[in-house]
């Protein structure tokens, strides 16, 4: 890839930005005290010219990093010749990309949207349409899980802070630990029609599956003829070293190779940064979301579909899979040995290839005189070291970097984070 040589930013506009946003923005976010301006590869720059190493990748979905060329050139060529012609046409490009999702999943059919959110309410509809003949309609998910922001999303997802404030919540969704298949089992009612888990959580801490977890709810769906349903929105799409995170979770396990879900959301990483979500549904429930019962006007253009179609030709070409593998344990190797080395600073660290998690100890000193949970402090710090990361809970920050980071920009990554974690000490 050819190097981007950013432009020389001269001049401070924090303020002004900031200011804009205050004025016009809803502030339903917790922004860090940073405008960003523009990016090159793994490196992203704030309006003052200050280069921060990206290992956040827009909370997992800066695949290529920033710039890419590949990006630039599929969304040039396809803007040229159509944009949008809405899903009541056939087009190329979301074919092959649909064909390209199968491919690398199973026998199946595929659904596009603008964003996980989208994907997920998707598979909710499917789950309810599969059960409501019979009257089924529940659906179990894990605490501590993360499905979104939509009425829906929110009553899904197993964090309480995600539901203050919207309460009465949707009916039709039940929590369950993670990695606990009895509780899954005992759980069950008459009313249950699917069960949803993500491979490896993200939003509540950086925890994968279990292999015995994973094909135990297969089994268990199966027998009570239920869906499985996985979120793949953030761990998916390579970002664990396989395509979808159940397959390197399950990788070498015995009885791993006949794995799979009834249904897979999927969107951050599959546009790179442009827009797009999409659902998987596996073969013999792929007709059942029919004409009139699901729809999005935005879903699947053919803009959107060439970003992603060149996204897989750049992950297949440069063989970033098992980038994110190699150089994924290495980094995770590097967290953990600052858990040993550290530990008054750092508790421990997890996670698979490009998703990783570094939990930081109960009570640092220097984090008690304020109020700001220990993963926003760390980040802050490590902001001022030239680094971007993404806090998760209170406690864990997670790194998200592009498939294509390079050795030296991991090492580099480390080496500032052992600096602040020193600073710590």
């Amino acid at each position: 890839m050819k190097e981007i040589v950013p432009p020389a930013i001269v001049q401070n506009q924090f303020e002004s930005v900031r200011e804009l946003f205050s004025k016009n923005v809803v502030p339903s976010y917790g922004r860090f005290d940073l405008a960003l301006s523009h990016g090159a590869g793994s490196y992203v720059f704030d309006v003052a010219g200050k280069r921060y190493l990206d290992l956040g990748g827009g909370i997992a979905v800066n695949c290529l990093g920033h710039a890419h060329p590949a990006i630039t050139g599929a969304l040039a060529e396809q803007s040229k010749k159509l944009i949008h012609v809405s899903n009541l046409y056939f087009t190329e490009p979301q074919g092959k990309l649909a064909a390209e999702l199968v491919k690398r999943i199973g026998d199946g059919k595929v659904f596009f949207s603008n964003s996980g959110a989208e994907a997920n309410e998707g598979l909710f509809k499917l789950a309810r349409k599969f059960g409501h003949d019979e009257g089924r309609f529940e659906i179990l998910t894990a605490t501590n899980s993360f499905h979104g922001r939509t009425l829906a999303g929110i009553a899904a997802t197993g964090q309480d802070k995600i539901k203050k404030g919207f309460e009465p919540m949707m009916p039709g969704f039940r929590h369950i630990p993670f990695n606990d298949l009895d509780s899954a089992r005992n759980a069950i009612s008459p009313a249950t029609i699917a069960i949803m888990i993500e491979g490896v959580q993200g939003e509540g801490g950086v925890t994968p599956a279990t292999p015995e977890f994973l094909l135990g709810l297969r089994a268990l769906c199966d027998e009570k003829k239920l869906l499985l349903l996985m979120d793949e929105v953030q761990c998916g799409h390579f970002r664990t070293g396989k395509f979808q995170s159940f397959q390197r979770i399950l990788e070498g396990v015995s009885g791993g190779e006949k794995f799979l879900p009834d249904g897979i959301s999927m969107a951050k990483s599959l546009g790179g940064g442009f827009p797009i979500g999409a659902f998987w549904v596996r073969a013999p429930f792929a007709d059942l979301l029919g004409p009139g019962t699901h729809a999005s006007t935005f879903g699947g253009t053919p803009l959107a579909c060439a970003v992603a179609l060149k996204i897989f030709e750049v992950i297949e070409k440069e063989k970033l899979d098992e980038n994110a593998r190699k150089l994924g344990d290495w980094t995770l190797n590097e967290l953990q040995r600052l858990a040993k080395k550290y530990p008054s600073v750092v508790k421990n660290a997890r996670g698979l290839g490009f998703m990783l998690g570094l939990e930081l100890a109960e009570k640092i000193p220097a984090f008690a005189s304020s109020e700001k949970s220990a993963a926003v402090q760390f980040t802050n710090r490590l902001h001022a070291a030239g680094v971007l990361v993404i806090p998760a809970g209170t406690q864990v920050i997670r790194l998200l970097p592009p498939l294509n980071l390079k050795p030296q920009e991991a090492g580099e990554g480390i080496s500032k984070i052992e600096e602040v974690v020193k600073s710590l000490v």
